[in-house]
C-alpha cells in the first residue's frame, strides 16, 4: 500500500487521503480508482449520517443560548417584576398615608365643632366632598347667618304655624323627612342633623349642581331661598 500511494501521489484532504495515479502507472490505476470510490463514498456516507433527519437543503439554525443565559433572562424577569410589584405597593402605601392624613385633618375639625366642624361632619355623615364645605356655608350664612337657633317669625311658613328654623332654615315636615337617619332623633335645632336635613332636600328638589353653587339665585344672581 505505501509503495501504490508512492507510486500514484497521495493527496490528503482533511477526512481522507485519495490516491491519485502518475503518469506511466497503469498498473494500479483500476485498483487506485476503486479505492478513490470507495474512500469518497465512505466519506460522504458518514458525512450525510451527521446531518440532521430534518434537513432539507439548509442546515438548521445553531442555538448558542446556555443554561447560563436562560438562568440569566430568568432572573431579570424576576428583578422586573420585584421592580413593578415594589413600586405598586409604595404608591398604595402613599395613597394610604394620604387618606389617612385627611381622615385625621377632618377629624380633628369636626372636632373644633363650630360651624366649619358641623359642616364637616354633615358631609361625612352624607358621604360628599369636602370640597361642597364652602357652598354649604354660603346658604348657611344667608339663610341664618350661622345661628343653628334661628327661627324664622315672619314669612308664610310662620303664618302656616310651621317657622323655619335651624342653620339651614327648614320646617318642621322638612327637616322630619330629610334628616339623615343616623340623627333622626336629634331636634330640627341640632346643627349637624339641620344641615343633613337642608342639602338632602335642596339635592332632591334642585339637584347637586344648585348646592355646588351655593343655592338658588336669580337673574341678577342674587341669592334665593330654597
Amino acid at each position: 500500500m505505501v509503495a501504490s500511494a508512492a507510486a500514484v501521489g497521495a493527496v490528503a484532504t482533511g477526512t481522507f487521503t485519495a490516491l491519485l495515479p502518475t503518469p506511466g502507472d497503469t498498473a494500479t490505476t483500476a485498483g487506485a480508482a476503486e479505492t478513490i470510490d470507495a474512500t469518497l463514498v465512505s466519506a460522504d456516507s458518514a458525512f450525510i449520517a451527521d446531518l440532521p433527519a430534518t434537513a432539507t437543503g439548509m442546515l438548521a439554525p445553531v442555538s448558542f443560548a446556555t443554561a447560563a443565559d436562560g438562568a440569566e433572562i430568568a432572573e431579570l424577569a424576576f428583578l422586573d417584576k420585584g421592580h413593578a410589584m415594589a413600586q405598586e405597593l409604595a404608591e398604595r402605601q402613599a395613597e394610604e398615608q394620604r387618606i389617612a392624613a385627611e381622615r385625621a385633618e377632618l377629624d380633628a375639625l369636626i372636632a373644633s365643632g363650630g360651624l366649619d366642624g358641623w359642616i364637616a361632619q354633615a358631609l361625612d355623615i352624607l358621604d360628599l366632598s369636602q370640597s361642597l364645605a364652602p357652598s354649604v356655608k354660603n346658604i348657611i350664612m344667608k339663610e341664618s347667618g350661622g345661628n343653628p337657633r334661628a327661627i324664622n317669625n315672619w314669612d308664610s311658613n310662620a303664618r302656616a304655624g310651621t317657622p323655619s328654623q335651624g342653620l339651614m332654615q327648614t320646617i318642621p315636615s322638612t327637616f322630619e323627612h330629610y334628616v339623615h337617619p343616623s340623627l333622626a332623633d336629634e331636634s330640627i335645632t341640632h346643627p349637624v342633623a339641620n344641615i343633613t336635613a337642608g342639602i338632602r332636600y335642596m339635592i332632591d328638589t334642585y339637584g347637586l349642581d344648585t348646592l355646588e353653587a351655593g343655592g338658588r339665585t336669580n337673574s341678577s344672581g342674587g341669592y334665593v331661598g330654597y
